[in-house]
């Protein structure tokens, strides 16, 4: 019999002309304002002055009188909490969801959604807003505590905690539920004759990776990964402080943020704002390069498992390298799910004959035991997150209609959010096709990601001060354009989807266009609407390039808003219209049921070794 002709790899330069509109929009949107922040911070002046080089001045008076010191160790005690929910809370509630079974998990993972699309600091915190007034309803009277510097600090921590306990622990357990599926993964499927070059199934190893021994490590590196980005983030929070407390009574609530955004555009001294924004730029950067790292040394990848799965007894699948007429290890036996593989020879286990397929995930869980857990530990879970978010709830359904929620404050708020996250996580897709599909530098590609790693946790507020002045600089302040976010290249997008790429072309037997480049195309599709759904809930760029109430972002309306006191009450719900928030739903539902729950993340100590890994 002929053997079949296998797909051709296309050559690795097109990886690297893959990666070209990336390295370019890094270079035009991170390092070049990150060169200019530096620079700004050597000088004195600003907008109402001219500036003039005053070296390590401003740096010297920042640290020196404790401003900085103390705006950096509150700013980390607000991660505290989310933090421990990231890390202790999440990993417990995956587990409990993994367990469970098939349709727990997936009733957890619509259940997270909402969670996640629902969430608006700005609407959050002028939710906690509430509280202030003499009626305060229920759990927002804690509020209360905002007025007295001796209690602010503390309040604000249990406020933010309370706020960002759905999302943050949705988003950990989204991360952490691939990784539990590490030890599933079919590692035969890991080339064949195709472009990537990796075995087909090799024999004995075939569904090696069944056991469950793989989860620990994949689980591991997930876990360090997500306290770093919980970290990352939370350094860079803003919209609560300046919301609920504008950094007082007395200071006592001054984040990072705030410090760099009172400094650079309230007194108009851009040196000093550009020198917090330095410094925690460095701090960001150094946890960029250690999660990227981690992610290259650990040989990190994601997959896709297959839709279907054997039923005990039924036949293994063959490699095409067998089909070809070429050596292969010793025929494996029937797959017994939870039991690994049954050697030749061997007594199969007691079960049904070869019969159909069944679902993907399918007797992942733990029988009846199992299942009752996963049940118990996501109503825990809704139970604990509806107390966290009543005040939101409860001032959404008292929020009377106004400009914040009209047609051209989401129209505001919603074209430069879809357009930005497009263009961002388009550019990405494409550097992550050439360096995680076609793999220039062969095993070792993943290590490009260096080049864009002390980027990897940027948003605008450490680039704040840069891209104001360049926007001044181009006229187009209070201007519809500069509603865009300035960020041309997503990172934690070009990230995960290098991942994904290698992980797929690691494990086809296809071509470069369907076995890679077709599978991640949904997942580019999620990522665009998350950083979408990021970008429109961001309050400090549109807040700095739009004075113009007919300008105003929805976040930007609801401050406006709070500020005005001829308010009787906030617009909660204008950030997040019921109509956004169901088309969403419905998106990120679909996302979860359909791609998401395929996701699996290996690492090299996760993945079955085979005569030639």
């Amino acid at each position: 019999m002929t053997s079949p002709t296998p797909p051709q790899a296309p050559s690795p330069a097109l990886g690297w002309l893959l990666a070209v509109p990336a390295l370019f929009g890094t270079l035009i949107s991170l390092v070049l304002p990150t060169v200019q922040t530096i620079w700004l911070s050597l000088q004195r002046g600003g907008v109402l002055r001219e500036s003039t080089y005053v070296g390590f001045a401003n740096y010297g008076k920042l640290l020196g009188d404790g401003e900085f010191w103390r705006a950096a160790w509150f700013t980390l005690s607000l991660v505290a909490m989310p933090l421990l929910v990231s890390v202790v809370v999440a990993p417990l509630l995956a587990v409990a969801l993994d367990r469970a079974g098939t349709w727990p998990r997936r009733a957890g993972r619509i259940a997270l959604s909402l969670a996640i699309v629902t969430f608006s600091p700005v609407g959050v915190a002028a939710a906690w807003m509430r509280g202030l007034a003499p009626d305060a309803p229920g759990l927002a009277g804690l509020a209360e505590g905002l007025r007295d510097p001796a209690t602010a600090p503390g309040t604000l921590r249990l406020i933010v905690a309370a706020g960002t306990f759905g999302v943050v622990c949705a988003l950990a357990v989204m991360a952490f539920l691939p990784a539990l599926r590490a030890g599933s993964v079919p590692q035969g499927l890991s080339g064949g004759p195709g472009f990537s070059g990796g075995p087909g199934f090799s024999g004995a190893q075939g569904f090696s990776g069944a056991s469950r021994g793989g989860v620990v490590p994949a689980m591991l590196v997930v876990g360090v990964l997500v306290a770093i980005a919980t970290v990352a983030v939370g350094l860079q929070t803003f919209s609560f402080g300046l919301v609920l407390t504008r950094g007082g009574p007395e200071r006592s609530t001054e984040t990072l943020a705030g410090l760099e955004y009172d400094s650079a555009f309230r007194m108009a001294e851009f040196g000093p704002g550009a020198s917090v924004a330095t410094l925690t730029g460095v701090i960001l950067g150094v946890l960029g390069i250690v999660a990227t790292v981690v992610v290259a040394a650990s040989r990190l990848s994601v997959t896709l498992t297959p839709r279907t799965v054997p039923e005990p007894g039924a036949a293994v699948p063959t490699s095409p390298a067998a089909h070809a007429g070429v050596p292969t290890a010793p025929a494996m036996g029937p797959i017994v799910p939870g039991a690994g593989p049954v050697m030749p020879g061997a007594a199969p286990a007691a079960g049904p004959a070869a019969g159909p397929v069944v679902a993907a995930g399918a007797g992942r869980g733990g029988g009846s035991v199992g299942m009752a857990a996963g049940i118990v530990a996501l109503v825990v879970f809704l139970a604990v997150a509806l107390v966290c978010a009543w005040p939101w709830i409860d001032g959404v359904l008292a929020s009377p209609a106004s400009e914040a929620g009209s047609l051209r404050s989401q129209v505001n708020t919603w074209v430069p959010a879809i357009g930005g996250a497009v263009v961002s996580v388009g550019v990405a897709y494409l550097a992550a096709l050439g360096i995680g599909g076609l793999r220039p530098l062969g095993r070792g590609s993943e290590w490009l990601l260096l080049v864009f790693a002390p980027w990897l946790f940027v948003g605008t507020g450490p680039l704040g001060v840069a891209n104001w002045q360049n926007m001044r600089n181009m006229g187009l302040i209070d201007s519809f354009l500069a509603l865009f976010p300035p960020l041309l290249v997503s990172v934690p997008a070009l990230l995960v989807l290098t991942l994904l790429c290698k992980g797929l072309a690691e494990r086809t037997d296809k071509d470069f266009f369907g076995g890679v480049f077709l599978p991640s195309l949904p997942m580019a599709g999620i990522l665009a609407g998350a950083v979408a759904l990021v970008n429109a809930q961001d309050l400090l760029w549109p807040l700095l390039v739009a004075q113009k109430a007919t300008l105003f972002t929805a976040p930007v309306a609801q401050l406006a808003q709070l500020s005005s006191f001829s308010a009787a009450r906030p617009d909660v719900g204008a950030a997040t219209p019921l109509l956004v928030v169901a088309v969403a739903l419905i998106a990120v539902v679909a996302a979860q049921l359909l791609y998401l729950d395929r996701l699996a993340i290996t690492t090299n100590g996760s993945r079955a070794r085979t005569a030639t890994a």
